[in-house]
């Protein structure tokens, strides 16, 4: 089987291979971004549970693809992954994740000043100084790694095993 040639105006950069200081500067953020999030008493299934939500608004695969293993591996549970698109709609997620998850989607979608403020004061209501401050910093982080991949069209990688379904 041969491979398909993908003319050149077809394809993409990947920015972060092509620009990698700027790429490592990024990953320095992320870096300091998981300090403040464990520093404010974030957990880290919580912290992936808000990279998913935010890569699902920003239709990343790539970041979908890797956070979602992540999270499961950071002892998220399967349901509620698979339910975060509607979050709103369950029990599943009590206040303090509410009220983040809010925020990071005004976070992720800045333009609709009544939905922030509204986020926003639910979250004054539940959530400490620190971790809104931390909510932010991991939605601005992650919609800034969605941007790479999305732009770049990086691909997400096959699975490790075949299952039929």
């Amino acid at each position: 089987m041969t491979e398909a040639v993908v003319p050149a105006q077809d394809r993409r950069v990947y920015i972060d291979k092509q620009s990698p200081a700027a790429y490592k500067a990024l990953l320095a953020t992320a870096e300091a971004v998981h300090e403040v999030a464990a520093e404010a008493g974030l957990e880290r299934p919580l912290v992936e549970l808000l990279n998913i939500r935010v890569s699902q608004l920003n239709t990343c695969a790539f970041c979908l693809d890797l956070h979602t293993r992540t999270a499961l591996r950071a002892g998220e549970t399967p349901q509620r992954v698979a339910v975060l698109p509607a979050w709103r709609d369950t029990m599943l997620f009590d206040a303090r994740e509410r009220a983040a998850l809010a925020l990071a989607e005004a976070t992720t979608h800045p333009a609709d000043a009544n939905a922030q403020q509204t986020a926003y004061e639910a979250a004054r209501a539940v959530l400490s100084d620190a971790e809104i401050s931390a909510v932010i910093w991991v939605a601005i982080t992650m919609n800034a790694f969605n941007r790479v991949s999305v732009l770049s069209k990086h691909p997400v990688r096959p699975p490790a095993t075949t299952r039929s379904v």
